[in-house]
């Protein structure tokens, strides 16, 4: 619902990219993506700058362009900012991520899809292409949460395709998100004879799969995104003893190679080169975020690489509304 009917409403184009990027996964999932491209009023694209907004784990770009009650979707709020000179114009896409373990980290996999390659040599090429927006210089990538930690990560190895990136509660410090988590996931696993098969099963056909199991579901996802197996059940294995809940040395660290604070050594001198660099995490995140995101401004600094940091009173859940401050600032670096 639009909070006002004074400004000018833009378009949304919806598109399909048959996807070779992602035809590679073993989920079964469809090639075919469904991308939502927002143009502002009065513009056809040409000479603007071009942000991607990547979702959180259980999302889909589309969501963000869909009707929403008690308050806006995302152009809406786009055509409220645009229009009331908050935010200069962009053209802005939504694209369909989604897989059969409930998201994806935006990185390539062999089991969930080569998602990385998918936004930087499919889609951003096709809209550049189709709408003259974007180009070198003129790229941002921008998303919360497993989106967060998409634009994060494609910031840190692509520092010469997108310009800005902003991460909004980002998954970073992967041994604080963890620690527990993988116990929680033995123990679910337990009420199903330990097979991930069986607990896949199970809640693929429950007609109401409750909460504490979409987050196991979610810890799934991240072990085929960051230790793909693809010997095993749709690629899936857990990086600690099933009896102890032991970390296993070599699973582990191909995790924690994923970790952006990790990648700092390796790519962080890349980050530079960007025009445009926001991080920022809720001070009450439940998911233990916020340190992550504290040591991460902390490391950019010691690094003397430009950001803009900012911590917010609130938890993880419902953020949208941070997108306020978010888009204006990737838009008016991105111009």
């Amino acid at each position: 619902m639009r909070k006002s009917h004074d400004h000018a409403e833009g378009s949304v184009t919806t598109l399909h990219i048959d996807s070779r990027a992602v035809a590679n996964n073993i989920l079964g999932d469809p090639a075919r993506r469904r991308v939502d491209v927002y143009v502002p009023a009065g513009h056809d694209g040409s000479g603007l700058p071009l942000l991607v907004d990547l979702v959180g784990f259980t999302g889909g770009g589309p969501a963000h362009t869909n009707w929403k009650s008690f308050g806006e979707n995302a152009p809406e709020r786009l055509d409220r900012l645009i229009g009331s000179g908050a935010m200069k114009p962009a053209v802005v896409a939504f694209p369909d991520c989604f897989t059969r373990l409930g998201g994806n980290q935006y990185i390539n996999s062999p089991v969930l899809g080569d998602w990385d390659d998918f936004l930087v040599k499919e889609m951003v090429p096709l809209l550049e292409a189709q709408f003259s927006c974007g180009g070198t210089g003129r790229r941002g990538v921008f998303g919360k949460s497993s989106g967060g930690y998409g634009a994060m990560v494609h910031a840190l190895l692509h520092s010469d395709f997108w310009a800005g990136a902003a991460c909004m509660s980002g998954d970073m410090g992967f041994e604080l998100m963890f620690a527990t988590d993988f116990a929680v996931t033995l123990r679910a696993l337990a009420k199903h004879d330990g097979s991930i098969k069986t607990f896949l099963d199970t809640l693929e056909s429950s007609s109401k799969p409750s909460g504490d199991d979409i987050h196991v579901l979610m810890m799934l996802a991240m072990c085929a995104t960051y230790d793909p197996a693809p010997e095993e059940y749709l690629g899936i294995r857990l990086p600690v003893t099933t009896d102890t809940c032991e970390l296993i040395p070599e699973r582990w660290a191909n995790f924690m190679k994923w970790d952006p604070l990790e990648m700092l050594d390796a790519h962080g001198e890349g980050l530079k080169k960007m025009k445009a660099l926001w991080i920022e995490c809720g001070d009450v995140d439940q998911y233990n975020l916020l340190y992550g995101a504290r040591r991460m401004t902390k490391a950019l600094t010691a690094r003397g690489i430009d950001h803009e940091y900012r911590e917010f009173p609130d938890n993880h859940s419902s953020i949208d509304y941070r997108m306020d401050e978010v888009l204006p600032f990737l838009a008016d670096r991105l111009s």
